[in-house]
């Protein structure tokens, strides 16, 4: 089976390692991390990723934009948001998200 891609977007560089280690400490799972929204853009613009997860400190208007491009470009690409806590939450999130979206 196919690792499912995740593109994690954040502000806090130290707190996207930290999303980015949890995510690849699935077997299954392959992430990415992105801190501003151009390296987001150029994240999704070369991969194609199964989930996009919003992560803390992205001002209102940069998530509007992002959202608005990624459905444009990719309609059925799933889009969450991650409001931080531990790992358990984190993964949580993922699968819920998951069981929304048949693959």
């Amino acid at each position: 089976m196919e690792k499912l891609k995740i593109l994690a977007i954040g502000r806090h560089p130290e707190i996207m390692q930290t999303v980015i280690r949890l995510i690849n400490n699935n077997p299954d799972w392959d992430g990415t991390a992105a801190i501003t929204d151009k390296e987001a853009v150029q994240a999704f613009d070369h991969e194609v990723f199964d989930l996009i997860m919003l992560c803390s400190g992205i001002e209102p208007e940069s998530e509007e934009n992002l959202r608005a491009y990624f459905t444009a470009h990719r309609p059925a690409v799933k889009i969450i948001q991650h409001y931080g806590g531990g790992s358990g939450l984190l993964t949580a999130e993922i699968y819920e998200a998951l069981k929304e979206q048949p693959r």
